[in-house]
């Protein structure tokens, strides 16, 4: 079952490298986002000590870590967005004929390896900052700092899913999804402590961005967590991505019973 998707990603592989040099140049271009991120914290804590209690290293690599999570799951479930095109030109019937589930045929229609770039210049930051932040390295704060990265893309993918599974009753309501799928990309490159009560548990119990890399720098770094959670919290990002997944695949399922197809 999985060779027809190893054939699809080589297709696109060698589709998207056929020509080199306007290969390279988008990877590049797609690094812009990385450092345009990165201005953000420098201009804001140019006028402040400290930003909801972390220090300039600290909500560094809350943000490295928030993007690098994003950028991967972007790779693979990115592609997700074009599913109202589908559903309006009636493409996505061709789905349905084939022999293989549609959410993984969807996830492999495009690999956009130009992405790749900000996955290699969040990864570079996070590894700077890593190696300069002063940690107590064992093997419980290794294993922290690869399961927030695992966890923290499922929970992007998990939201990138449950945004296109809403696509099939607003079938042109791509905006709206997006903001909460950007939007919880925006928040989670943030210290959640910076959003008024409201916002933190919108982003933390509704959409879990907080997860992503907030609450496992919290516990990396041995700080006080947000009043009311344990300091364990971040070992918490499994259960919120499983969480995300669950409800986005019961979505997806009540999307496709819904689905009811072009010449109906």
């Amino acid at each position: 079952m999985v060779e027809p998707y190893l054939v699809l990603a080589r297709m696109h592989v060698r589709a998207q490298t056929a020509y080199r040099g306007s290969f390279v140049i988008e990877v590049f271009a797609s690094v812009g986002a990385t450092v345009t991120g990165v201005c953000e914290l420098y201009v804001v804590f140019a006028n402040v000590p400290a930003l909801g209690g972390l220090t300039l290293r600290a909500a560094l690599l809350v943000f490295a870590l928030g993007h690098v999570s994003m950028s991967l799951a972007d790779l693979f479930f990115g592609h997700l967005d074009a599913l109202p095109g589908y559903l309006r030109s009636g493409a996505f019937d061709a789905f349905l004929l084939r022999p293989l589930p549609v959410l993984p045929q969807l996830i492999g229609a495009e690999l956009s390896l130009r992405r790749l770039g900000r996955t290699v210049a969040g990864s570079v930051l996070a590894t700077a900052v890593l190696a300069g932040i002063g940690i107590r390295w064992t093997p419980a704060a290794a294993g922290l700092v690869a399961l927030t990265v695992l966890c923290g893309s499922a929970i992007f993918a998990a939201l990138f899913t449950a945004a296109a599974a809403v696509q099939f009753w607003l079938v042109d309501g791509a905006e709206v999804t997006a903001s909460f799928v950007y939007g919880g990309q925006y928040a989670a490159q943030f210290p959640a402590s910076v959003y008024p009560g409201p916002l933190r548990t919108l982003f933390t119990f509704v959409v879990p961005a907080s997860f992503v890399a907030y609450l496992p720098v919290l516990t990396l770094l041995r700080l006080p967590p947000p009043p009311g959670l344990p300091p364990w919290i971040g070992w918490c990002t499994p259960l919120a991505a499983a969480g995300a997944w669950a409800i986005a695949l019961l979505g997806w399922r009540a999307g496709l019973r819904h689905y009811t197809g072009t010449g109906s």
